[in-house]
């Protein structure tokens, strides 16, 4: 087996190409047109279909098998390290973006298919080690999609993004293809324009990643109206901030998060409307509201302390850090006042055995799987676990008129664990409207008063809120999201794919 070691090593490299491959095309694809998981089960559905057929073509390569496999390099590395700009320019441009997605899938899935046969063929000359020889190979293979599979979301999407992460993977294909070429040269015809092609392609491919930031910033100018003032990967999100004279947008995903213009009316409809109705005010608990504009309001009672729980430590820095942001939340994260943790919130809520006066519930729209486990009845049932017996929670429920049948999904989950709820809403211009839940251990009188300075509510307009009008009600009977049926999550969808 001795004579194969690098085709071993190669096994190793392109195997770990190929799960990066299927992750970048099912990630982006998320990214920019939501429901993960029919991304990402189409993807490797279709890929290993692809598989199979590039596995089944294989038997008709029968001479010249190293000139093969190098071609296959080539062909995988160049179209795997361009799949995220050809993904994101045809989202932009062209309005069949399924139907290159899966060109994509089938393409790239087709190749990787050939791979894996062509070395078994290439190495069972070798009839004495052939039984070691190929368990080696799979061996190698399987360790190759671990590494993949591991360094993509931990490493290889956090530090680089979707273009860098891309190009970076197709140059170790590419050098794959070059190592074959070195070392087995006397068995390649045509050997130095093989090499010629490699090298340049090899080049293509590291200039790609060096400019990535470059593409991006092109790319992203389509994707928002405004100019991009800054773009980060987490672990955990795709943070881009946008800024137009006054018009400062924070956006995650790509989805919309606040506009400075307008932020005020859903945050004083988030923070005040429980707050107006709390016996106390003492401990107040904010779920997510990373950008400091929920705890900028309740810091105008005196009375508060505030614990705030957001997942991601790099979106807490930059809203402590960034003076766009800074300027808006009027630094509330640098409060003496206020005790951050960096943790999921679900599972701070189930391993906190504090009691809360208030709960304030500020998570992006439930647009993933992640996201609507803290819509589900079980995530609602460690919140009233945390309320005190008079406490109120208010919940950031996505908009009435144009998701309907979530908005009221996420009415029906909560009061499915005991609570009392009380809908609500608003115009804010840069959503429109816009809705809420209210809700508490014991029912509440419909009065409010408004005890803090505002900018938009006042004791006239804030009972108005309260009020839904004959096209924002559910036109059928809906089911309570759950933990083990997440019913919510195609609501929601389906209300996206009407607002297209």
């Amino acid at each position: 087996m001795k004579n194969y070691r690098l085709l071993m090593l190669t096994t190793l490299i392109i195997s770990g190409c190929s799960i990066c491959y299927e992750l970048i095309i099912s990630a982006v694809s998320s990214y920019l047109v939501g429901d993960s998981t029919m991304q990402y089960s189409i993807t490797i559905g279709l890929y290993m279909a692809a598989m199979g057929l590039g596995s089944y073509l294989s038997r008709f390569m029968k001479k010249n098998l190293f000139n093969w496999f190098v071609l296959i390099e080539i062909g995988v590395g160049v179209i795997g390290g361009i799949s995220s700009l050809v993904l994101f320019l045809s989202h932009l441009y062209l309005k069949t973006y399924q139907i290159v997605m899966y060109m994509e899938i089938i393409t790239i899935g087709t190749l990787v298919g050939v791979e894996i046969p062509l070395l078994t063929r290439i190495i069972e000359k070798d009839e004495e080690n052939l039984r070691i020889t190929i368990s080696s190979l799979f061996s190698f293979d399987y360790v190759g999609s671990l590494i993949g599979s591991i360094a993509f979301p931990l490493l290889l999407l956090p530090q680089l993004g979707y273009f860098a992460t891309a190009f970076l993977t197709g140059c170790m294909n590419i050098l794959a293809a070059i190592l074959i070429l070195f070392k087995y040269s006397k068995r390649i015809k045509q050997v130095k324009v093989y090499k010629i092609a490699t090298g340049a392609l090899f080049i293509g491919m590291v200039f790609g990643m060096l400019f990535s930031e470059n593409i991006s910033k092109y790319i992203e100018g389509g994707l928002y109206r405004d100019k991009v003032i800054l773009s980060e990967h987490t672990k955990y999100q795709h943070i881009v901030m946008t800024k137009h004279r006054d018009d400062l947008r924070l956006f995650l995903d790509g989805n919309v998060q606040f506009c400075s213009l307008d932020e005020y009316r859903y945050h004083e409809a988030l923070v005040h409307v429980p707050m107006s109705k709390a016996v106390k005010r003492d401990k107040v608990l904010v779920l997510g509201g990373g950008d400091g504009l929920a705890v900028r309001e309740i810091l105008k009672y005196p009375e508060s302390h505030i614990t705030l729980v957001d997942l991601d430590e790099e979106m807490i820095r930059l809203c402590s850090e960034d003076p766009n942001v800074t300027a808006l939340n009027q630094g509330s994260l640098d409060s003496d006042r206020l005790t951050i943790h960096t943790q999921d919130a679900y599972e701070f809520l189930e391993n906190t055995t504090e009691k809360y006066d208030v709960i304030i519930v500020d998570f992006p729209d439930p647009n993933n799987e992640t996201l609507n486990k803290l819509y589900t009845n079980v995530f609602y049932r460690l919140c009233h676990n945390a309320l005190n017996e008079d406490g109120i929670m208010t919940v950031q429920s996505t908009s009435p008129y144009y998701a309907t049948e979530a908005f009221w999904c996420i009415n029906k989950t909560i009061a499915s664990e005991g609570f009392f709820v009380k809908p609500y809403h608003l115009q804010v211009p840069a959503f429109g409207d816009w809705g809420f839940n209210l809700a508490s251990k014991q029912e509440l009188a419909s009065d409010f008063s408004i005890q803090v300075e505002t900018k938009y509510l006042t004791n006239e307009n804030i009972n108005g809120l309260f009020y839904f009008g004959k096209d924002e009600q559910p036109e059928k009977e809906l089911e309570v999201n759950q933990l083990s049926k997440p019913t919510l999550i195609q609501y929601y969808l389906e209300a996206v794919k009407n607002w297209d």
